[in-house]
């Protein structure tokens, strides 16, 4: 009887140590790149059953001709992300990726070269752009807040993930403007931390240190989530903004200046300050270290965008 007891108890505990196993499997991915794997992983199981063909494991011939399929009315960097999300469902699975097969390495290199692989994304906004959109916003409690999360974003080149996760502890007043402790980011998924600087700005009303602390004055808040949903009554809610909201903000205020908010996103205020940095003569180093990037292809591709007129042959020859 006793060791049933215990066997029924290291049972237990074994169980409860699995599933916090599972728990930490689950978080080894950001939440966004998980749900994405998800529905490409559901598209391509659903393709399979209606040819009954085995999605787990897949042949590699499967997997080409799924390729091959999609490849007519999906972009290549869609197609991309459904190898990768195949290749992580089958080694889960304790299978060998099927996407590192010849017939499959071959069909896609075929795609990219009769595609491209260039990505046409969304439109950065740039310093004009902003002073524009923040100066036409309402001088309201929403208005301060968004105002806010508009300077705050572009200066400190956050992700929208980033912005909405950061909380009143996370400031820190110094002489020269705010820092920011970011304790957690797409590219620092184990929790280090990194700290941001936002300087202080030479016009008061694009001044995002004034804006924030002038939104977080009105608002009243003292800690917890800085950017925060406002109800119909005007009232601040306890809870953090989606990282949708924060693209619903941006289109709505390039709208206001008569901008197709469909030519933007969230990331266009991460995308803007590099490409305005570019523009105004700021090197690669100071870039990548402002907007936390690790690889410099996407870096150069805003400074390439931002350097377009910069001693442009076509300038001042008198056409």
């Amino acid at each position: 009887m006793e060791i049933t007891r215990v066997n029924q108890e290291i049972s237990g505990e074994v169980r409860e140590i699995l599933q916090k196993a599972k728990d930490y499997t689950r978080q080894s991915k950001a939440a966004n790149t998980t749900r994405s794997y998800r529905a490409d992983w559901a598209d391509f199981t659903a393709w399979c059953q209606e040819r009954s063909l085995s999605a787990l494991p897949a042949d590699p011939e499967t997997v080409a001709l799924y390729l091959a399929d999609l490849a007519d009315h999906r972009r290549t960097s869609t197609l991309q992300r459904r190898l990768a999300a195949i290749s992580q469902a089958h080694q889960a699975a304790g299978y060998d990726s099927p996407t590192t097969g010849y017939v499959v390495r071959t069909v896609w290199a075929g795609i990219r070269r009769a595609k491209g692989t260039y990505q046409e994304g969304k439109d950065p906004i740039l310093v004009e752009d902003l002073r524009q959109m923040v100066c036409q916003l309402p001088d309201t409690l929403t208005g301060r807040r968004d105002r806010a999360l508009l300077l705050v974003g572009f200066a400190g080149g956050f992700r929208r993930s980033e912005l909405v996760s950061i909380n009143r502890e996370d400031l820190q007043s110094v002489p020269r403007g705010l820092v920011i402790h970011l304790r957690r980011s797409k590219t620092d998924q184990e929790g280090r931390g990194e700290k941001v600087g936002i300087p202080r700005g030479s016009r008061p009303e694009t001044c995002p240190v004034r804006a924030l602390e002038d939104w977080l004055s009105e608002s009243g808040i003292t800690e917890g989530p800085v950017f925060r949903p406002i109800n119909r009554h005007g009232q601040v809610r306890a809870r953090r903004l989606s990282d949708r909201s924060v693209a619903l903000i941006v289109k709505k205020a390039v709208e206001a200046i008569g901008l197709d908010p469909n030519r933007f996103s969230g990331h266009s205020l991460r995308s803007g300050i590099a490409t305005s940095a570019a523009m105004a003569g700021k090197d690669e180093r100071a870039i990548m270290k402002q907007t936390r990037h690790k690889s410099t292809n996407m870096v150069r591709r805003y400074i390439r965008d931002g350097e377009l007129f910069n001693e442009n042959a076509a300038s001042d020859i008198g056409l």
